[in-house]
């Protein structure tokens, strides 16, 4: 997929309720949202504060509810974590519960990235997507 982003996302507070060190509900339409652009062809990764046994629960979770990441807490699957170094990975966009202004609902995250796409060769804008209104 020649737009395909790489997204990096939270977990508490993004795409579960916020009851670190537990694992929270899932917010609405996160696991959708984010299925959905995964089979659109962009890369998630999973950027969270969680180490050790905490982020293997929040790896297990994700996976239960149909979502596998392409990396967790780094770059590229391959890399793996090394807590003398910044945490800092490379990504498109970044989208967590404390992003300036606040979360946005996933309804509107999907449909920002993902509407008005422009159709190529015609110069036309389409819908598309998980949330499409007729």
């Amino acid at each position: 997929m020649p737009n395909s982003l790489t997204i990096a996302v939270d977990f508490d507070g993004t795409i579960v309720e916020n009851r670190f060190p537990e694992i929270g509900k899932p917010l609405l339409f996160a696991f959708e949202s984010l299925r959905k652009l995964q089979e659109e062809g962009h890369r998630l990764i999973l950027w969270t504060y969680r180490s050790g046994e905490k982020l293997d629960d929040a790896v297990t979770f994700c996976e239960k509810n149909g979502l596998k990441f392409y990396a967790i807490n780094s770059s590229y699957p391959e890399e793996e974590f090394d807590q003398s170094i910044s945490r800092k990975i490379l990504a498109d966009i970044f989208i967590d519960d404390r992003n300036y202004g606040g979360m946005k609902g996933w309804g509107e995250i999907y449909q920002s990235l993902t509407l008005n796409k422009t159709i190529t060769g015609t110069g036309k804008k389409k819908r598309s997507g998980l949330f499409r209104r007729f």
